[in-house]
């Protein structure tokens, strides 16, 4: 069975963005798949760091962003989240950039998370890709029904309650965490960062 997940294009400067769905993503064109991650192709790098402000000139420079919009994720702005099987009660700074793909770096703060587990292990850097999806539910049951797990999501972080992100244990194959992301239709107000020196 192939399901079509259609790339988004995204507008607006971070304060109250935007989404139009079904659009071309910079010539990226609506994704069909049907191999062993069967959600589409590669949106976002997602990367943890241990300090946020660092980590945006580091990347902003090396990649050329010029600027970064940045979020406080924590049960307050992620009403519903689960860590495993257990309700979750996570919380990281991030801040995203650059587009096709886009970067996100992640310090985390609160825990437990899939965070916390990576940089106990005393690692930083590469955490895992994101794929944009329509549907959150959709993505977890094709995955899921490609033998990888949930091991960490979060619902309600769009100004309407919308917008969700679902990671999964594709590690052991792929060697990194795959992530779902269902963008609300308007995200609720982050802050603008520009990086030094740019």
């Amino acid at each position: 069975m192939n399901t079509t997940i259609t790339s988004r294009e995204f507008s607006g400067d971070g304060n109250g963005a935007t989404l139009s769905r079904g659009k071309d993503l910079g010539g990226v064109p609506e994704v069909q798949s049907a191999g062993p991650v069967p959600i589409g192709s590669i949106g976002q790098v997602g990367i943890l760091v241990q300090d946020l402000d660092e980590a945006i000139d580091l990347y902003g420079r090396a990649f050329g962003i010029e600027e970064w919009n940045c979020y406080h994720y924590d049960q307050e702005f992620m009403p519903w989240s689960r860590f495993g099987a257990e309700e979750g009660a996570f919380a990281m700074r991030l801040a995203m950039g650059g587009s096709n793909p886009q970067i996100e770096l992640i310090q985390p703060l609160a825990g437990p998370s899939i965070y916390h587990e990576f940089t106990e292990q005393g690692r930083t850097g590469l955490h895992h890709l994101g794929v944009f999806v329509d549907n959150l539910d959709a993505a977890i049951t094709l995955m899921e029904g490609s033998g990888y797990r949930v091991t960490q999501t979060a619902r309600g972080y769009g100004q309407g309650g919308d917008g969700g992100f679902a990671y999964f244990d594709t590690d052991r194959d792929l060697g990194v965490v795959v992530e779902a992301i269902e963008i609300p239709a308007t995200r609720r107000p982050g802050t603008v960062r520009r990086t030094g020196g740019m």
